[in-house]
């Protein structure tokens, strides 16, 4: 859900503009997004936005905000291909200046600031730093990055030319804390390409599918190789597959990726001569992986065959994940994740990394971002270890001083969460999802009171299925009593008869079952 805003000389540009998916904290609720109210009050002085690399937490809120941001967007060719295709989908692509920027360190200013990308490896094409020059001093911006000797898609920024950057001076450094605890490499993708042939080696003779992440174009490209190596044919299943791989072709990457064959020659193929690749990876109901494992799609795996799981599990993911692979185990079918082989690098760097960019770049601020507090706090104490003179650590809300002065905070502002639900973006903490929250943890009562005040209740979601007859009655008795005490001008006071029955329904409902359900009184015409 990445949001960043740089301001300098009173204008603001905002870097990248994702959003996340909901956990259960939002009930029906899909997708969540940061609530961009600090700069949708200073449109006036916001120049562009610009985009890192095209993954969803940082592109995926763009088809919802861009009209009413109203600025320009920069991108390198494949993001923008992305980018282009949300905006159409949300119909206002004719409404979006957006503008394409050649992503072997292409140059551009905004305002007050000269921009350069970078280009860095990580899990998808086009994942660049941002170098960003101010009067003040010049910020590394790194995004979503990681080292890879062998990085198959792309040439990254080499290290003499970052050691370069670091000779020129480098302010800050504001830079991805994803993996700072893991003391070791992430990996390169080359090594992946190895790891995934062994293991198709292994199985000659079984139907193989590998799940992956459907942006992770280098990979991609590795399964393509691997199916040619090997002597299968591939197989896509899932939109967002054929989609990422239609975009990568349209700017030059996957130029030999071998021809799909569709789910009906798939399964007429030898169970040794297919290669599925398939979405799914992370749990999701509807993706095609999900779907094989409850066998209800056309392409279909038996006792024997294997699933290579070629991604991470992202945290909060694990309920969905082992769903399906407890259906898929239950039907014999043999599973291999990252933690049994090598089929899977990160695409975010480890300790080791961080300390070859501390070194080569030299900054004098660190800012950690990505991850949680922990992650921030570790990546400080890295910093400091290293020898960078100053480190901020930095919340959502909090406005940082780079310079001129001494680096710190200097303001908090609101930073809060909106959510879609439905088709209406509304606060994450509004009345309808907080209702919806109470509503799914204790259940609901109805009470009519007709012309003699005398309650009808109905229930939903209560646990009373055995007692449920009992518990009405008595339900209904506790209201007349609540609304027969009532005295003086409250016997005629709407408001005064509905709060008694409210309460005594609440009563009743907490003493049979220790639920606190919400009541609704529906009150008798007049009153």
């Amino acid at each position: 859900m990445n949001v960043n805003l740089y301001g300098c000389q009173g204008r603001w540009i905002m870097v990248d503009l994702g959003m996340t998916f909901s956990g259960d904290q939002y009930p029906g609720i899909d997708l969540v997004f940061a609530d961009l109210e600090f700069i949708e009050d200073r449109l006036d002085s916001l120049e562009a936005l610009v985009i890192t690399h095209g993954h969803e937490d940082h592109i995926g809120a763009i088809p919802y905000f861009a009209a009413d941001l109203g600025v320009p967007i920069y991108a390198t060719p494949f993001t923008a291909e992305l980018v282009r295709r949300k905006l159409q989908e949300a119909g206002i692509a004719d409404q979006i200046e957006l503008h394409v920027i050649d992503d072997d360190h292409g140059e551009f200013s905004i305002g007050p600031f000269d921009l350069t990308y970078l280009p860095l490896a990580h899990s998808i094409a086009e994942g660049n730093a941002l170098l960003i020059e101010t009067p003040h001093g010049r910020v590394f911006h790194t995004g979503d990055w990681k080292l890879d000797e062998d990085p198959i898609i792309g040439e990254p920024t080499t290290e003499e030319e970052l050691r370069a950057i670091g000779d020129e001076g480098v302010l800050a450094l504001v830079c991805d804390s994803t993996n700072v605890f893991n003391p070791n490499p992430s990996g390169s993708e080359g090594a992946v390409h190895r790891g995934l042939m062994e293991e198709i080696k292994r199985h000659e003779g079984k139907r193989v599918l590998v799940t992956t992440f459907a942006s992770n174009v280098a990979r991609l490209h590795t399964l393509g190789e691997v199916a040619r190596e090997s002597g299968r044919q591939i197989c896509v299943a899932g939109r967002s597959l054929d989609r990422i791989i239609a975009v990568a072709q349209d700017n030059g990457y996957l130029l030999d990726f071998p021809e799909p064959v569709d789910f009906d020659t798939a399964m007429g193929l030898p169970r040794g001569e297919v290669l599925i690749v398939a979405t799914g990876g992370q749990g999701e109901p509807r993706a095609a992986l999900s779907r094989i494992s409850e066998e209800n799609h056309p392409l279909e795996l038996t006792r024997g065959d294997v699933v290579l799981f070629s991604s991470r599990q992202i945290p909060g993911n694990e309920i969905a994940i082992g769903a399906v692979q407890n259906r898929l185990a239950e039907r014999g079918i043999v599973m291999i994740t990252d933690r049994q082989s090598e089929i899977h690098v990160s695409g975010h760097p480890g300790r080791p990394e961080l300390e070859a960019l501390y070194s080569w770049l030299r900054p004098e601020i660190l800012v950690p971002v990505h991850g949680e507090m922990r992650h921030l706090l570790e990546q400080g104490r890295l910093g400091e270890e290293c020898g960078i003179p100053h480190s901020v650590i930095q919340k959502s809300g909090e406005i940082v001083r780079l310079a001129p002065g001494a680096p710190g905070k200097i303001a908090d502002v609101h930073a809060g969460r909106l959510v879609l639900d439905g088709d209406i973006i509304s606060p994450a903490n509004g009345e309808a999802v907080v209702m919806r929250r109470r509503l799914s943890r204790d259940g609901v009562m109805f009470v009519v009171l007709d012309d003699e005040l005398r309650a009808r209740i109905e229930t939903l979601g209560l646990p009373l299925d055995e007692d449920q007859d009992e518990f009405l009655a008595e339900a209904s008795a506790d209201i007349d009593k609540a609304i027969g005490r009532l005295k003086g001008k409250d016997r005629g006071d709407p408001g005064a008869i509905h709060e008694a029955a409210r309460l005594a329904a609440r009563r009743a409902a907490q003493r049979w079952s220790g639920k606190r359900p919400q009541v609704s009184i529906v009150m008798p015409n007049g009153r």
